[in-house]
């Protein structure tokens, strides 16, 4: 059974699976770091990822020690947003590695968006894990990110020691689609495309390619147990409207980790990038670091 613990102070709660120190309790007791550095913020070079026959991968890599921190974005986003430098900072302010880096077709990494395909930035995610990364890894993927860092996670398992999935979107797109009408889904097989309405793109909808749709079967998670053995934490908005909350209780149940840590925030949504968000987020990072740190030593 898991046990629901509210967090007043924090305005969330989570689900807590199997016998662990979760976060809970020094989340709650812990005094928020002054790690919004000033504005003279030292920058992060770009750099490129040459791969032979695969796009190159726009990246910056902040030096540090390990765990080093990875952010794994969410569909058609890219390494600039809120959470990806806000998790930057944090790390900077650790002296921990991080890295953020742009998908293939996305931002500055080289690639056609038309052709790209979940298998294909599972692919990116991991050439980041086994060329830039040093040592072991926190992954932390947001929506379809949360999706991937699982695959990584199983591909990985000697290199990435924890993950933190923010509103985990594991199966979404297939899931979503398979529960339309039968005549929709022809609809959009014939059309070659599925008009998804999204308030968070400046046309008010994604246009989803079919194959996109049909490649993504191959890489489903939530059929079977999913054999991730690292700590993980799953961070979600109960106001989400494009992925509902219930889906990290359900990607906690297939984990087959003893220690995992649902925490829903009552008032967020999908994006969770609220200062409230992010604070949660760079707690639940610093937890991990001294919970990795305590098993090191």
């Amino acid at each position: 059974m898991a046990a629901w613990v509210p967090c007043r102070r924090w305005d969330w709660a989570a689900v807590l699976f199997g016998r662990h120190r979760g976060p809970i309790a020094s989340l709650a007791r812990k005094p928020p770091r002054a790690w919004w550095l000033p504005a003279c913020r030292q920058k992060v070079s770009l750099s490129f990822l040459n791969r032979p026959d695969l796009p190159s991968l726009a990246y910056k890599k902040l030096k540090g020690k390990n765990p080093g921190i990875i952010f794994i974005p969410g569909y058609l986003s890219d390494m600039n947003g809120e959470k990806a430098l806000a998790i930057e900072e944090f790390c900077k302010s650790l002296g921990h590695a991080c890295i953020r880096f742009d998908y293939s077709g996305i931002g500055n990494s080289d690639g056609n968006l038309e052709e790209c395909t979940v298998g294909k930035w599972r692919k990116d995610v991991l050439s980041i894990l086994d060329d830039v990364a040093e040592g072991p890894q926190i992954l932390v993927g947001s929506s379809l990110g949360g999706w991937l860092m699982l695959h990584a996670a199983i591909a990985r398992p000697e290199k990435v020691v924890a993950l933190i999935g923010i509103a985990t979107a594991a199966d979404a797109l297939v899931t979503q689609f398979h529960a339309l009408p039968v005549e929709a889904q022809k609809e959009i097989e014939v059309k070659g495309e599925w008009t998804l309405p999204s308030k968070y793109n400046e046309e008010g909808f994604y246009h989803v390619p079919y194959s996109f749709i049909k490649e993504a079967e191959h890489h489903c998670l939530l059929h079977s147990p999913i054999p991730v053995t690292c700590p993980v934490r799953l961070l979600h908005g109960m106001k989400d409207s494009i992925i509902p909350w219930h889906m990290s209780l359900q990607v906690a149940d297939r984990i087959v980790s003893p220690d995992v840590d649902v925490i829903l925030r009552k008032n967020s949504d999908h994006r969770m990038k609220e200062k409230a968000d992010i604070h949660l987020l760079v707690c639940t990072i610093d937890d991990l670091i001294d919970k990795l740190s305590t098993v090191v030593h």
